[in-house]
């Protein structure tokens, strides 16, 4: 049987290392994710500290992303949570789309390419899984959401393009740009990327919702396929 690892609960850890003595002398920027997320979690588990239980779930789930798009029976079935820490983290979540809706001037704004890249790849680049994205932009090319659409190899008969675009206008989206990943670190565009690239632009510009580009990751490299030309006429 393997030994069973004991941590430090936050007591016992340095005052310098801890999450909630940092955030008020750094500032919450200067915290890492599993430090923000320990704050709002508040305790640990019998033999783990919260600290802990904040960066392995955020491993189990790839991601902030991926803990936000879980259901809260996933979650509470998941080790060291309950009905009450659950609550805490989607009450948390919620909070923050609800500020990006009520102040748009702290929403990213998309310039460029690398833009809509920087902003994707630390979360798109670990999925295990082929996975289509959509960023949902405002008429300043602001982001007002980011929305999984597809999961698995991407087709032209996989991804539901009207899905899409129905995300799209439920958010009063004046634009898109389209993101998915290569899980073999290639981000070379493959010709089925192609084909679904003019297929969503197409009827982007039938319901007058601009697809202003389609971006491939692979590790932490992206490709964008409006920069060569591919599926954008």
């Amino acid at each position: 049987m393997p030994e069973r690892v004991e941590y430090r609960t936050i007591k016992e850890l340095p005052t310098t290392e801890r999450p909630r003595e940092r955030l008020l002398k750094y500032g919450a920027q200067n915290l890492s994710t599993s430090e923000l997320l320990a704050i709002v979690l508040r305790t640990g588990t019998q033999g783990e500290n919260v600290l802990h239980l904040a960066e392995r779930l955020i491993v189990e789930y790839r991601s902030l992303g991926g803990l936000a798009r879980a259901d809260t029976g996933e979650l509470t079935e998941a080790r060291g949570i309950g009905e009450a820490k659950v609550a805490e983290i989607k009450a948390a979540l919620e909070l923050g789309k609800r500020l990006q809706v009520e102040a748009p001037e702290e929403r990213a704004q998309i310039r460029s390419p690398a833009d809509a890249a920087n902003l994707v790849i630390p979360t798109i680049s670990l999925l295990e899984q082929e996975e289509l994205h959509v960023l949902l932009l405002d008429t300043k090319n602001r982001v007002l959401a980011t929305e999984m659409v597809a999961r698995g190899s991407l087709n032209v008969t996989h991804v539901q393009v009207a899905g899409l675009f129905r995300k799209a206008i439920r958010a009063s989206a004046a634009a898109v740009i389209l993101v998915h990943n290569h899980p073999s670190g290639d981000s070379t565009p493959s010709p089925d990327d192609v084909a679904v690239t003019k297929q969503v632009v197409e009827a982007g510009k039938l319901l007058d919702i601009e697809v202003l580009d389609h971006l491939v990751i692979g590790g932490h490299r992206f490709v964008s396929l409006k920069e060569r030309g591919l599926g954008f006429g």
